[in-house]
């Protein structure tokens, strides 16, 4: 329980330790974000005080659903309850999707020219003008507008400067010009008095794509579903245009909503109409042969057998006609239905007889033919609700004509009795003249068409009256209004999106950074991927002199090579233990210029040590130490002529230093090492120096180093920060696991402290060290 507390304990104190870091980078950067919020802010500010302000304009409307039935009728609403098949959807919400309709919007546009928009110049920007001085018409446009601004200026009383991207001409007031992608246009005035000497410009767009437009900003929607009260919202740059654009699109919906009643009293007028010219045309054929009958056959007057018969059949004759006209009303209705550029209209319903069953039929069909045109205005013939719709009309209209034929056939039979009846009554009485009765016959035939004549022209005269009385469905209760501050831009809201970006974005740029970065930055990434202790830790040199120690002695960087001969007597501790070997993962991590300060270091406690230069590929000791390279460790391997007085030479830094340069470069630098001259040179030299400091090759690309770890007592892995792989430290920690070489231990180079992770207490004493605030933003390398 102990070690597991222990263990969380030393979780949280790292979880620490990790955000005290993370805060530590953040403020070290803090010029960033001073730049970064100034930068964000100005940004704000421009965006708020040139971006033109959006005013919401809003509405409502009222709409006459009582029955909650889709708007089609008491009668209807059972049949159109598709509320299992495609969700419930009444008069409101479908009232609410046609006012969302691209066709409307495309009326308002039209009407309204709103793909024309008029623009004047003020300092910076342009800001749309509802009332424009001067008016722009399209006299014939191309097939497809592409959108084109042209900038317009007042050259004189009468002439106009027109120019666009690829268009500029000098024209006069109502003269024509052709643009091409636009078509032909003309300019003329509209208010002179107002065009004052500044630039102007107007917008021309395509209507398709201003309909999207104004579409995106149009908003409507039903907040309560317990009143019929639809809520229309649009968001403009002008107010009072605004107001009328949300107007017209209201005055263009209740039109509609209007049309769509009247078009069944239309349809039957024009029905009754068509019937009215035939019957008329019919009805003069008859009078004529009446007429004609009487005077060939001089009948001036009948028998008193005739008007006997004329009073008997006279309520027959009266019910005969009666009967005929229906029966001709059904035949033509039973046409019309069976017409197939008919059967998509509205059917006349009012020439229906007085059947309740029929008569909701009619308003249930009727209703849904409507219906179908409101739903068409958004979407296509091939949609499930539309589909459905015809689904149903196709029912109705078989049953309509079920019910127009049993109808039919019953004032057949009522017909037929009738004529046996009539028939039967003019044999009751004998002596009638057969030319009275050839009289009565066509007088008989006149009457009934007469009765369907007056039948017809009180139809039309009731729809007609009807249609007067038809009101749309919706009414305004709250006509548009604009609010009187803009809802964009929100400069509060701006200025703290501007702040927050300020914030976040050079948080993301050092993340990014640091995510990216594959080299050693700080301790932790060390300790993280190795077990290989660090004794020591040399800060950056931000001078050319490698040799710190001999001419910068109260430098940092001098205190920083003391601390390390400082840990590396806790490895050598005796006096045989004196060889120190440098290595690393590759070349330009300060190997030598670590084994330069490290030996002036030791050297300046009155120790004798010597450099021994044996990186046999590529030196660079002797040259930064200016000492000559002909004589070396290469000549003493293959020469028994060269003695070791040969091959060692006094450093001129200090007088207890010494050096062995790697000498010509051999063909073969691992067999020279291997040498068998090296064994005994290494046992002399361990005996006349008190230090011996190897700079080996880096281990992670050839093997020398690993060739000369037997003759160490220590072994200095170099890690350069900004310049060690992250993946390379699985080099030494495989040396380490394996024990390959003997007392390894890191020496981190060229830190720079900030990003390290931690100062070291070790001053300058004296060194100049501020940085400039441009200084301060570089990242390191």
């Amino acid at each position: 329980m102990n070690n597991l507390s222990e263990l969380n304990t030393q979780h949280i104190e790292e979880d620490n330790i990790n955000i005290k870091d993370i805060i530590s980078k953040l403020l070290d950067k803090w010029p960033w974000f001073a730049i970064s919020i100034f930068t964000c802010l100005l940004i704000a500010f421009l965006y708020g005080r040139y971006t033109p302000p959006v005013y919401s304009i809003n509405a409502k409307v009222l709409v006459n659903d009582d029955e909650k039935g889709g708007g089609l009728g008491k009668q209807a609403g059972s049949l159109m309850d598709l509320g299992g098949i495609l969700g419930s959807k009444n008069s409101v919400d479908n009232e609410a999707e046609i006012l969302k309709t691209r066709f409307l919007m495309e009326q308002v546009v039209r009407d309204m020219q709103l793909n024309i928009v008029y623009l004047k110049k003020s300092g910076l920007i342009s800001r749309e003008l509802y009332h424009s001085p001067f008016k722009l018409t399209i006299l014939k446009g191309v097939d497809t507008i592409y959108s084109t601004k042209f900038e317009v200026k007042k050259v004189s009383a009468n002439r106009l400067m027109i120019s666009s991207k690829n268009f500029e001409k000098e024209v006069s007031w109502g003269e024509p010009f052709m643009v091409k992608n636009v078509g032909t246009l003309k300019i003329e005035p509209n208010d002179l008095g107002k065009m004052d000497d500044g630039t102007y410009y107007v917008a021309v767009a395509s209507i398709d794509s201003r309909v999207a437009d104004l579409s995106k900003q149009l908003s409507v929607g039903v907040s309560n579903k317990q009143v019929s009260i639809i809520d229309i919202g649009f968001s403009y740059s002008v107010p009072k245009k605004g107001e009328d654009i949300l107007n017209t699109l209201i005055d263009k919906y209740t039109g509609s909503n209007l049309k769509d009643k009247n078009s069944i009293a239309d349809s039957t007028y024009k029905f009754i109409k068509e019937r009215l010219n035939k019957i008329a045309s019919e009805l003069g054929d008859v009078e004529n042969k009446v007429e004609s009958f009487k005077q060939k056959n001089q009948l001036a007057d009948m028998s008193e057998q005739g008007k006997q018969l004329v009073q008997n059949t006279g309520e027959f004759s009266i019910e005969l006609a009666k009967a005929e006209t229906q029966v001709n009303v059904l035949n033509d209705l039973e046409h019309y239905l069976l017409d197939e550029n008919s059967n998509k209209r509205v059917f006349p319903s009012s020439l229906l007889p007085q059947d309740l069953v029929f008569s909701n039929l009619m308003s249930q069909y009727n209703a849904l033919l409507v219906e179908r045109e409101k739903q068409l205005l958004s979407v296509t013939e091939e949609s499930p609700f539309v589909q459905n719709i015809d689904k149903q009309i196709i029912g109705l209209r078989g049953d309509i004509l079920s019910n127009i034929r049993s109808t039919k056939n019953s004032y057949i039979q009522t017909r037929n009795k009738l004529k046996s009846q009539l028939k039967a009554a003019e044999g009751q009485i004998s002596g009638v003249p057969e030319i009275e009765k050839n009289y009565l016959k066509l007088a008989r035939n006149q009457q009934i068409k007469q009765e369907l004549y007056i039948f017809l022209m009180q139809k039309a005269e009731e729809t007609a009256i009807s249609k007067t009385s038809n009101i749309s469905i919706a009414k305004i209760i709250d006509p548009p209004k604009a609010q009187v501050f803009p809802i964009s831009p929100k400069k509060s809201i701006v200025y703290l999106a501007g702040l927050f970006l300020g914030l976040v974005l050079p948080i993301a740029v050092i993340f990014v950074v640091n995510l990216l970065n594959t080299t050693i930055s700080t301790k932790e990434d060390i300790t993280s991927l190795t077990r290989v202790p660090v004794i020591g830790e040399i800060s950056h040199n931000t001078s050319e002199d490698n040799l710190i120690v001999a001419n910068q002695g109260r430098s940092a960087i001098s205190e920083q090579f003391r601390a390390l001969r400082t840990n590396l007597s806790f490895y050598l501790k005796n006096g045989s233990e004196n060889v120190i070997l440098l290595t690393s993962s590759m070349s330009g991590e300060g190997k030598s210029f670590t084994a330069i300060n490290l030996g002036n270091i030791l050297a300046l406690a009155g120790k004798k040590v010597l450099l021994m230069e044996l990186d046999l590929r590529k030196p660079g000791l002797s040259v930064k130490l200016g000492v000559s390279n002909e004589v070396g460790f290469s000549n003493y391997t293959i020469s028994d002529d060269i003695k070791i007085e040969n091959i060692i030479k006094p450093l001129g830094i200090n007088k207890n230093m010494f050096i062995i340069s790697s000498g010509p470069l051999p063909p073969n630098p691992a067999e020279t090492l291997l040498s068998e001259h090296t064994p005994k040179l290494m046992q002399e030299l361990k005996r006349r120096f008190d230090y011996i400091i190897l700079d080996a090759p880096p281990i992670g690309i050839i093997t020398d180093a690993q060739l000369l770890s037997v003759y160490a007592d220590v072994t200095l892995y170099l890690v350069r920060q900004k310049v060690t792989q992250k993946d390379q430290l699985a080099i030494v920690e495989e040396l380490y696991q394996n024990k390959k070489m003997k007392n390894i231990g890191i020496v981190v180079n060229d830190i720079i402290s900030k990003y390290y992770g931690y100062g070291y207490g070790y001053g300058t004493y004296g060194e100049k060290t501020d940085k400039s605030i441009w200084q301060k933003m570089r990242f390191k390398r």
